[in-house]
């Protein structure tokens, strides 16, 4: 499958601030960002909100090469940081890494879990999938870069777990974790038998509270003068 490119328009920025920020936000429409990396100094740009937000909508637009044309000159980024409204759909602010062919980088990869329904454990033995992650911190040349990464659990049995290992990653790239040692050998998915819960229809649980009540515990009787009687001996 051909990789989706993302081409987003800035402009660079000198009026800077949280003043200068809000204004852009309000006014223009559009969102102070900052470019940084690559043996270079920190661009403050603006762009967009709507297209920035559009963009976003689209999963690959996280772990993609992204083509920014600041003023004309085009820088290839990845996305590294977005600040986010905490109760508005809006964004505050987001940060580019740049990229250069012949260094490696280090990029958080969504993860795609295939033929769950047709697994010998959820079709034959009444288990589901659960995923411990989502996402697998990877390292890689930016041509090598993968928009996802494919986990097929359709051989997975009730009991089994699959590792970081087990997955087959696209050629030129490393998991993270697994450089650590095999100590970081993360479970990724599992298969556990679904337990299903007996509960009393309502009739019978009606009934079962009926009953209690209608029996009066032994000694209950003349419960009343006990207390009396308590009460004068307190006295």
């Amino acid at each position: 499958m051909a990789k989706q490119e993302f081409l987003l328009e800035a402009k660079s920025r000198t009026d800077v601030g949280k003043g200068a920020s809000r204004r852009l936000r309000r006014l223009e429409n559009e969102i102070p960002a900052i470019i940084y990396g690559a043996g270079k100094d920190p661009a403050s740009i603006t762009l967009s909100h709507d297209a920035i937000f559009h963009a976003l909508e689209n999963e690959a637009f996280f772990s993609s090469i992204i083509d920014i044309n600041l003023d004309g000159a085009k820088e290839s980024v990845v996305l590294k940081d977005l600040q986010r409204h905490p109760a508005r759909p809006i964004i505050m602010h987001a940060d580019f890494l740049r990229v250069r062919a012949d260094v490696e980088l280090t990029v958080n990869v969504p993860l795609h879990f295939m033929n769950e329904e047709s697994c010998p454990g959820v079709k034959l033995e009444n288990g589901q999938v659960s995923h411990m992650i989502n996402d697998l911190e990877v390292t890689c040349l930016p041509k090598d870069l993968p928009e996802y990464i494919e986990v097929d659990v359709g051989e997975m049995h009730v009991g089994d777990t699959l590792h970081l290992s087990d997955l087959k990653l696209p050629e030129g790239v490393s998991s993270v974790e697994l450089s650590h040692g095999e100590e970081n050998d993360l479970a990724v998915a599992s298969v556990q038998e679904i337990r299903e819960q007996i509960l009393e229809e309502p009739e019978e649980a009606a009934e079962t509270a009926e009953g209690a009540e209608g029996e009066a515990p032994e000694g209950d009787e003349g419960g009343d003068g006990d207390s009396a009687d308590d009460e004068e001996s307190s006295d």
